[in-house]
């Protein structure tokens, strides 16, 4: 969810520039930066971002440069007068000297500068919409853009668990012979002691029931398809994805918990760092 987008637009009498940044988050959380001119538009503007934009932490702002010879601030001289009358009384009344430069003094008090307050009318209003779509346009092109580079590495992402899942299978039946030597092996040192042939099958098959990771093989593939199948709905996906990648990571951590074999661990070692490429990435998907 991450983009950038920036527009501009030329009045007669100044130059408006609307830029917006999105950066990833799980809900819309939206920041506005407006001159006063178009507070009132306030509400307009956000109604239009929720609906286009949809979720990230979007800033959103807009600049205006002055480009005629029209000057909306302007001296207020009463008031600059009136303060310039009450420093010399007080400067005589506790004797002290006057200031040798008044107008640094005055101009940084209260209310000398007045800006004046001019509503943007109907004509204006529609240029700033139409470069505020503009911005918002270039931002989901950005998107769109980065979409795809995701949907790739997704696709590739999802394809190296699935192939790292085959490479499982052929050490699945290597390992129960193994860890049935070791058993064997570790109770015929046992000195003085007679082994129950059916006790211990028994045992033995309890045992491997305990470690079989057939269901976690099963559900696991069907995680990732419906991944694919998910991904491949397009737009509004984003939280979706993001939970079927919950629910890969817990069949991929009991792959790992029940392995009990060095080269199936290696194995869910892979997997995991596949996954975590693809969870860096997900909050990025809308």
């Amino acid at each position: 969810m991450t983009g950038f987008g920036k527009a501009t637009a030329e009045l007669p009498t100044k130059k408006v520039t609307i830029e917006i940044k999105a950066l990833n988050s799980k809900q819309m959380d939206l920041f506005i930066r407006i001159p006063p001119i178009y507070r009132e538009k306030e509400m307009e503007i956000r109604s239009a971002l929720f609906r286009k934009l949809e979720r990230g932490k979007v800033e959103f702002a807009i600049t205006i440069e002055n480009i005629g010879k029209d000057i909306l601030s302007k001296i207020n001289v009463s008031a600059l007068e009136s303060y310039k009358n009450q420093i010399e009384e007080i400067a005589d009344t506790l004797r002290l000297n006057r200031p040798e430069e008044w107008f640094p003094i005055l101009l940084r008090l209260p209310d000398v500068i007045k800006t004046e307050m001019v509503e943007a009318d109907e004509d204006e209003w529609d240029v700033v919409s139409g470069t505020m779509d503009q911005a918002i346009r270039m931002l989901c092109e950005f998107r769109t853009q980065e979409g795809t580079m995701l949907f790739k590495l997704f696709e590739q992402k999802i394809k190296k668990i699935s192939e790292l899942l085959k490479q499982i299978e052929p050490y699945e039946k290597e390992r129960v012979e193994k860890i049935k030597n070791r058993i064997t092996e570790n109770l015929q040192k046992i000195p003085e002691v007679q082994l129950d042939a059916n006790r211990l099958e028994q045992e033995m098959i309890y045992y491997m029931e305990k470690l079989d990771i057939n269901e976690e093989k099963s559900r696991l593939d069907n995680h990732l398809k419906y991944f694919t199948e998910t991904l491949n709905h397009g737009h509004g996906q984003g939280k979706k994805l993001g939970f079927i990648l919950q629910e890969i990571g817990r069949e991929i951590n009991t792959l790992g918990s029940k392995s009990n074999q060095a080269e199936m661990q290696q194995i869910v070692v892979l997997m995991k760092d596949e996954l975590e490429q693809i969870k860096e990435q997900i909050l990025n998907v809308l």
